[in-house]
């Protein structure tokens, strides 16, 4: 195989449960934080570590409110981060490709 440079792949967005989160976002758009849990089956403390990384590279953007009495909250995908997805897609096509 062609060599590969893997310096490319996102490190942010590289990791089973980042990617399942900007996967998820990508085609949902936004998502609250409970619907992400049960979608990617995570626990409450390991998906906030991870929407933090993705919050702190700018890829996400989290808001806090109530509904009622209770806390909600509430992913969003940026733009910042849709791009960053679809070059991140791009590479992993390309790494596909040679395989």
């Amino acid at each position: 195989m062609a060599t590969f440079d893997v310096t490319k792949l996102d490190d942010a967005i590289h990791g089973r449960l980042r990617l399942g989160i900007m996967a998820y976002l990508a085609d949902a758009e936004a998502a609250d934080f409970n619907e992400l849990k049960a979608v990617l089956e995570a626990t409450q403390g390991n998906l906030s570590i991870h929407l933090r990384k993705l919050e702190d590279a700018g890829y996400v953007e989290i808001l806090k409110s109530f509904q009622g009495r209770k806390p909600l909250t509430r992913v969003h995908i940026t733009p910042s981060g849709r791009r960053a997805f679809a070059g991140y897609l791009d590479v992993l096509s390309g790494l596909v490709g040679k395989a």
